[in-house]
């Protein structure tokens, strides 16, 4: 019996070279320019065994600031939630944990019941009709959505907020490159979209208005009328949405959206230091078609008996590329299982609670901020968990941000960083997860560093 599944020897490797009918390994290179190849040792440590390297990574992975050594202000699109205990226990299933997406239906009705309870769940808290099976993340959906409103308008303009998540912003542009969309930025006023400025850039080429709200200040965009104002010219409403805030917020399919996306993160997705994440995309009835990706779907076998099978499945892998609906559209299956465990543990009640003890520890933070000498608040719209603060003038956010590192805080995000105009603001993020004692720590810290 041959044992499949040894190291490559060097008798291995020389047999494959006479197979394909070179000398050496230096021959399948011969058609790269010599000027561009690379000489010399790659610029690697030498090789560790098991237990050295293990240490190693140990101690590279100490000087890393975790949220649970640190009291974390820092939001900006990945926050630091609680995480019940039983969605590792869950996840960490082997049946679970090594699912892609279950193509053998027969096989995987555990994972495609998780997927349908992800899309109902979704559905619930956006107040959309259907939902799929998750993207890849939050603001590649937002891309996608944009992408679903130019074929399903046949107009080729997208109206952007500059007040959504500015990576966001630029994964639209990336997606409409490719399709010869035109992306137009929409200014902001008092920390919202300017419906002024929106009602002007309307047209009869405007195939959508994509908005975030709560948006990327925090801020909570006033849904209705720029739904209004995109309807009137028969484009659609893309909302990018944070899903702990809908456990008190208004639906946005309430409010007129048409397509709901947003990060699954908050939502029993550790913030593992920035990614991964899980996106997730709902739409009215009449986009169900256009959706990208998959819908897990539930139907009856030929004795009577539940199941659930993947259906609608309009991506390039499935029928012709030019027919398909998108072509990049990767899901995280075993995060929207996460976000599945998340929302049946809290269940309505609990979605109604944290997204009150989100929004009542933020404004207690701000308030405890705005009373330091020299902060302020620039905006006075309404916000959920996020709020923006000016320090005094001249003030470097990311020297005071250096200092409270020090004293083991996480401080908010450098606004100057993606808007110039905003130099000096420090974006906030108070979750379910900071007390009273720490705000109040924050606030003295940030008032000794500035």
């Amino acid at each position: 019996m041959k044992h499949r599944y040894l190291p490559m020897t060097e008798q291995d490797q020389q047999e494959m070279l006479d197979t394909i009918g070179v000398s050496t390994l230096e021959d399948l290179f011969k058609d790269i320019p010599e000027e561009i190849r690379f000489k010399g040792d790659l610029p690697i440590s030498p090789g560790l065994n098991e237990y050295a390297l293990t240490t190693h990574l140990s101690e590279l992975a100490a000087k890393n600031a975790n949220t649970d050594q640190y009291a974390s202000f820092l939001g900006a699109g990945i926050y630091d939630h609680h995480i019940p205990s039983v969605i590792n226990h869950v996840v960490s299933r082997s049946e679970f944990y090594t699912a892609y997406t279950p193509y053998q239906p027969e096989i995987s009705q555990g994972e495609l019941q998780a997927i349908f309870e992800f899309q109902s769940y979704i559905c619930e808290l956006t107040g959309m009709a259907v939902a799929n099976a998750s993207m890849y993340d939050g603001a590649t959906a937002l891309a996608e959505a944009g992408s679903l409103a130019s074929a399903a308008t046949k107009r080729k303009q997208l109206l952007v907020s500059s007040t959504v998540h500015p990576e966001a912003r630029q994964v639209v542009r990336t997606y409409a490159k490719g399709l010869g969309l035109d992306v137009v930025e929409v200014p902001s006023a008092n920390g919202v979209t300017n419906l002024t400025e929106l009602a002007e850039a309307v047209t009869d080429q405007t195939a959508a208005v994509l908005v975030q709200s709560p948006n990327f200040f925090g801020a909570i965009e006033d849904l209705a009328a720029i739904g209004d104002l995109i309807h009137a010219s028969k484009g659609l409403m893309v909302v990018s949405t944070n899903p702990i805030s809908l456990g008190i917020l208004e639906a946005p399919g309430k409010l007129g959206a048409d397509i709901v996306v947003g990060d699954a993160q908050p939502l029993g997705i550790s913030s593992s230091l920035g990614g991964p994440t899980c996106g997730f995309f709902a739409v009215s009835q009449d986009h169900m078609r256009r959706m990208p990706g998959r819908i897990v779907g539930q139907t009856v076998d030929r004795n009577g008996k539940r199941g659930f099978v993947l259906t609608l499945q309009a991506r390039e892998q499935h029928i012709r590329r030019e027919k398909a609906t998108s072509n990049i559209c990767s899901n995280q299956a075993l995060l929207a299982l996460c976000a599945s465990v998340y929302l049946s543990v809290m269940g309505k009640q609990g979605m109604i609670e944290v997204g009150q003890l989100n929004l009542q520890k933020s404004h207690y933070a701000a308030r405890r901020l705005g009373s330091i000498s020299g902060v302020s608040m620039p905006f006075t719209s309404p916000y959920f968990n996020e709020f923006v603060i000016k320090l005094p003038e001249g003030t470097r956010v990311a020297e005071v941000n250096a200092k409270l590192l020090q004293k083991g805080i996480l401080g908010g995000y450098d606004l100057g960083r993606a808007y110039s105009e905003l130099e000096g603001h420090m974006l906030i993020a108070v979750t379910e997860r900071r007390t009273k004692e720490q705000i109040d720590q924050f606030a003295q810290a940030l008032e000794g560093c500035i």
